[in-house]
């Protein structure tokens, strides 16, 4: 999903429980209340997940400035570098057929496009259904099928802005149903990535479910969703392989709290997308698998989107890539027979490290929220709105490097309370999550960032296939700079 936050669903307690088919997922599966995002923004968490490498290693990130997220916008330059292996690369290589529905988010230029990088089958967009535009000074994204482009968000695929209501989310459901059916016949292996964005603003719905929620727009969103999660269990059953495919359900990054009622809820934790706080980036998480998952499940392993690539690729019997550090563990174990494996969860955002979690203890080493710049002193965008915690939620980056902020997220998931550093829980837990720290940075090796030039031209101006649509729009002067990024 995008931005949806981990209290959006009602079996995470979400209390207008409008996610039925979710949450029945989730009693025939196994549910994850401690699963992550490898970054608490969209492409970065993207990038990660299909490579089993943090954002710092795999390039996506900024070092414009210190601590800055950054994303794909149009006039980005760099994509996902031909030297990441990702994971569709090697289940095709392996027999396999790879489908994306939805939004890539992982560079808009032709080399980086998904038919580039292991996926045989596209239906979407590069970017995110950001507009309308004019089509003269800023172009509107285009949607895909497979290499080509065949039409734009606003234009051709159409969202009302007024009334939020567009048939994509139906549209993405039978590209989804329509590749099951056709995998199942064939009997060749797959792997299909639904990526859809109703969730994300500008929100939008169909019109069987517009006004159908009491959460507004964002809810109806929510709703039609989770429908379509039911329409794809629902095919893997009509068509005989629900028992032999595997199937994740989680989000990019936590709700955008900044949106308010036009963002979804993060339930219990801080703040929300874009923060390192546990709003950011814990997702809600659910594993699907009848025959080999015990219904009823409740994992407490700390998980995180970038272990599906060691996993799945344990489940089909493939290597993992021996030349690079993998940062994602094979859950194998966790869902087949119930075991949990320690490990640390990095928090990363752009080229800092903002904290780490080790068991149930986490230690921050910066906070913020956002920048006063993007704040604008009460007026402006607020990440943690209606949230204070002294000396954390502030919009000035704090060091805590000398002496991290230690908190339990066991008896404080919301990280209000400050464990002091003369207690003894502070005392005994401290010292082992700075060795962690230290051996991480110590043998980090960041990646080339990909996400410091901004370019005009490079925008969505002349996409393949926008010939034969008569589409193409003229290209400006090429005048590359560094991208800024207020947050």
């Amino acid at each position: 999903m995008d931005d949806m936050g981990w209290g959006d669903l009602g079996v995470f307690g979400e209390p207008n429980k409008e996610t039925p088919n979710l949450d029945q997922m989730a009693a025939e599966g196994m549910l994850f209340p401690d699963f992550y995002s490898a970054n608490p923004l969209c492409s970065p968490s993207r990038a990660a997940l299909l490579s089993g490498r943090l954002p710092i290693r795999n390039g996506f990130y900024t070092n414009n400035m210190p601590g800055r997220n950054a994303y794909t916008p149009q006039n980005i330059v760099g994509g996902i570098p031909d030297y990441e292996i990702l994971l569709p690369e090697l289940l095709q290589q392996n027999g396999y057929r790879n489908k994306i529905i939805g939004k890539w988010h992982l560079g808009h230029q032709p080399h980086y496009h998904p038919l580039k990088h292991g996926f045989d089958e596209w239906f979407g967009s590069p970017n995110c259904h950001f507009g309308p535009y004019d089509d003269k000074t800023t172009p509107n994204i285009p949607i895909y099928r497979d290499a080509y482009m065949i039409g734009r968000y606003f234009e051709d695929f159409v969202i009302d802005i007024k009334t939020g209501e567009s048939n994509l989310t139906q549209m993405y459901i039978k590209e989804a149903t329509d590749f099951i059916e056709k995998q199942s016949k064939t009997g060749q292996p797959f792997f299909l990535y639904w990526a859809v964005d109703a969730t994300h603003e500008p929100l939008y719905a169909s019109s069987s479910f517009l006004g159908t929620s009491r959460r507004g727009l964002y809810g109806d969103a929510v709703r039609e969703l989770d429908y379509g999660v039911g329409q794809i269990l629902m095919a893997l059953w009509t068509f005989g392989i629900a028992k032999n495919t595997f199937v994740f359900f989680s989000s990019d990054n936590g709700a955008a709290t900044y949106a308010k009622t036009q963002g979804g809820s993060n339930g219990p934790f801080l703040c929300g997308k874009q923060t390192t706080f546990e709003g950011g980036s814990r997702e809600p998480s659910i594993a699907f698998w009848p025959s080999h998952i015990k219904s009823g499940q409740i994992s407490f392993q700390t998980g995180s989107l970038m272990d599906l690539f060691s996993t799945l690729l344990d489940l089909s019997n493939i290597s993992l890539p021996a030349d690079r550090p993998i940062d994602g563990i094979s859950l194998k174990d966790v869902l087949l027979n119930g075991k949990t494996i320690e490990r640390p969860i990095f928090y990363y955002r752009g080229d800092l490290l903002m904290a780490v979690r080790v068991g149930q203890y986490k230690a921050h080493l910066w906070t913020w929220s956002n920048s006063w710049s993007e704040f604008k002193n009460g007026s402006g965008v607020d990440f943690c709105p209606g949230e204070n915690v002294v000396e954390v939620t502030t919009h000035d980056q704090k060091n805590h490097t000398l002496q991290p902020l230690l908190f339990d997220l066991g008896a404080d998931p919301g990280e209000k309370y400050v464990i002091k550093p003369t207690s003894p829980v502070y005392q005994k837990h401290m010292p082992s999550i700075i060795s962690i720290v230290k051996e991480h940075l110590a043998n980090l090796v960041p990646g080339v960032p990909q996400l410091n030039l901004c370019d005009d031209a490079v925008m969505n101006w002349a996409p393949p296939g926008c010939e034969k649509l008569g589409r193409c729009l003229p290209i400006p002067k090429s005048n590359p700079s560094k991208c800024d990024w207020p947050h």
